[in-house]
């Protein structure tokens, strides 16, 4: 009996490789596990969908049913996997326990949460999967008392909380944002870009209160015009109906840990994706892509070696670099994973945005070179990252070329 190929995870980083695999296997019977329902879209869509007039239901592109058949792949929906078993090649899960010849973990990043007081904490949401989108979408939609639309507190000004401003805002929703530094996307910008999405931003309607936190979410009384009463770290009261936490997610290493394997941001694989375990490979937004091989000549019980460094690349162009490359290594054709510059489209049509951010604690300074264009310079005068707003995004691959390989 031919055991199979074992995935945990149908988003984009599962989907992607089992139909890479397709491509260059057709024999090897293909297991995917999920606990959602498999169906495919895209998540960067969840924070535009808004402004598109795009409920849940429009938002899936491909049925759960019509993937499986098209790429041969047996599909287990809403089971939850339990644990991994790497001695006897095995996992358990919600509906038994399930051998594998390989096993992909592509588990995805959970929502980091912070705790926040108040007897409304619980309602505080987060959007990291279609289904968290329906609820919030359900919630967001459902008509006030007084026929206004929804007040939206959204915790965190990085690069999700910015989208999500945009579209709500844009959508007619009256939107504050909520972060602790004092300009949105600041770890991620150069200051004067990151000033310019804050006036684009503000200029759309969005509200901001810059060096706070959420401190604690309260129940408002019935004549107050909004369901909830928002408490800062500094003091003020803000009236919302929702409260969105968008302040990062986290790589989803659970199991991955629980099995054994090294872990530190995210479940270190070296270059071709392997994991510390042999045979148990992972990409996507749970993988901490690292350099070179694992040492296969670790002493007997003990973890094997491998490399220092590694980074977390929570975007879609890295996730479709890794699967091809991991497709090539499954196939029996190992392969390792190379990431060219990757820049990233922020989904903020208020003020277009491309980034191509240096890679992280890269010592240098960025230069803002002419209007809507900031260039990262290292320590060596070596271009390494840039930063292109408004009309000047569609020079992107102008600029890609002028980055140092």
């Amino acid at each position: 009996m031919t055991h199979p190929l074992l995935i945990i995870g149908a988003g984009l980083a599962g989907w992607t490789t089992a139909r890479e695999f397709r491509k260059l296997d057709t024999q090897t019977p293909i297991l995917l596990v999920t606990a959602d329902s498999g169906d495919f879209y895209a998540k960067p869509s969840l924070s535009n969908a808004l402004v598109q007039k795009r409920g849940p239901a429009q938002l899936v592109s491909t049925l759960a049913a019509k993937m499986s058949e098209s790429l041969q792949v047996t599909l287990l929906a809403h089971t939850r996997v339990t644990a991994l078993h790497p001695l006897t090649r095995s996992i358990s899960t919600s509906q038994g326990d399930f051998s594998y010849s390989q096993l992909v973990l592509a588990t995805g990043a959970q929502p980091i949460r912070v705790p926040v007081a108040g007897d409304a904490a619980t309602q505080v949401l987060s959007i990291n999967s279609l289904d968290d989108f329906a609820v919030f979408h359900a919630r967001l939609t459902q008509p006030k008392p007084d026929g206004t639309l929804a007040r939206v507190l959204i915790m965190g000004a990085g690069l999700i909380g910015c989208e999500f401003a945009n579209d709500l805002a844009a959508s007619g929703y009256p939107v504050t944002v909520v972060d602790p530094s004092e300009a949105p996307m600041a770890a991620l910008l150069p200051p004067d870009a990151s000033h310019q999405l804050r006036d684009a931003l503000g200029a759309l309607g969005v509200n901001w209160h810059w060096g706070a936190t959420v401190k604690a979410v309260h129940l408002a009384s019935p004549d107050a015009g909004a369901a909830l009463q928002v408490e800062l770290s500094n003091g003020l009261q803000v009236p919302a109906d929702l409260v969105l936490s968008a302040i990062g997610l986290r790589a989803d290493i659970r199991l991955a840990q629980a099995a054994g394997l090294v872990c530190e941001r995210g479940v270190q694989v070296d270059a071709c994706l392997q994991t510390s375990a042999p045979h148990i490979f992972s990409l996507g937004d749970s993988a901490q892509y690292g350099p070179g091989r694992w040492d296969a000549e670790a002493a007997p019980g003990s973890l094997p070696r491998q490399a220092t460094g590694g980074r977390t690349l929570p975007y879609v162009m890295p996730i479709m670099s890794a699967a091809k490359a991991l497709a090539a290594t499954l196939a029996g054709q190992r392969t390792e994973v190379v990431f060219g510059l990757m820049p990233v489209a922020i989904k903020t049509p208020s003020l277009p945005i491309v980034v191509a951010p240096p890679a992280p604690a890269t010592p240098g300074q960025w230069l803002h070179a002419e209007p809507g264009l900031w260039q990262f310079n290292d320590a060596q005068g070596l271009r390494r990252g840039f930063v292109l707003t408004g009309t000047q995004t569609p020079r992107r691959g102008e600029q890609s070329k002028l980055v140092a390989a």
